[in-house]
């Protein structure tokens, strides 16, 4: 599986990255590319510590490890999937500072390595270690950009 610790595999996401153009449309679903761009920044806002999310105590302890258990599976994440709300974006961001934030943060996972993941525990998940960060990092990447055909 690629790894987006890994300067290569991190390498290629970012080229995907840019590809985008501020007209790309989604094969799927309802966000614009500037959202998906916001969007996907929130989960690594998340694993980096510089956004801060209450976790529902009951949620995860009744759905967390078992959807953590099913997004870790090899096959990519499936259309539709339930999104957090804290990181539905429902204004129109501005495409290229979105785009360029983004690069920036999945740049950091090449750069520091394991030492740029500061919450070691998911607010949905739980405890997650580097390697369950790095596959959920990944997939999710991998899943928008497939979404918008990069």
């Amino acid at each position: 599986m690629p790894s987006i610790f890994n300067p290569s595999d991190n390498k290629e996401l970012i080229e995907r990255i840019n590809q985008l153009t501020p007209i790309t449309l989604s094969q799927w679903g309802k966000m614009t590319v500037s959202q998906m761009l916001l969007h996907c920044q929130q989960p690594i806002k998340v694993a980096h510590g510089t956004l801060q999310l209450k976790p529902n105590k009951l949620l995860v302890f009744f759905f967390g490890k078992s959807a953590k258990k099913k997004l870790l599976q090899p096959q990519p994440f499936g259309k539709g999937m339930p999104t957090a709300k804290e990181f539905r974006v429902s204004h129109e961001p501005d495409f290229e500072t979105s785009k360029n934030e983004l690069v920036e943060l999945v740049e950091v996972f090449a750069k520091d390595g394991h030492k740029c993941i500061k919450n070691l525990t998911h607010p949905f998940f739980g405890t997650m270690n580097m390697e369950e960060w790095d596959a959920l990092q990944y997939k999710h990447l991998d899943h928008h950009l497939k979404q918008f055909g990069a």
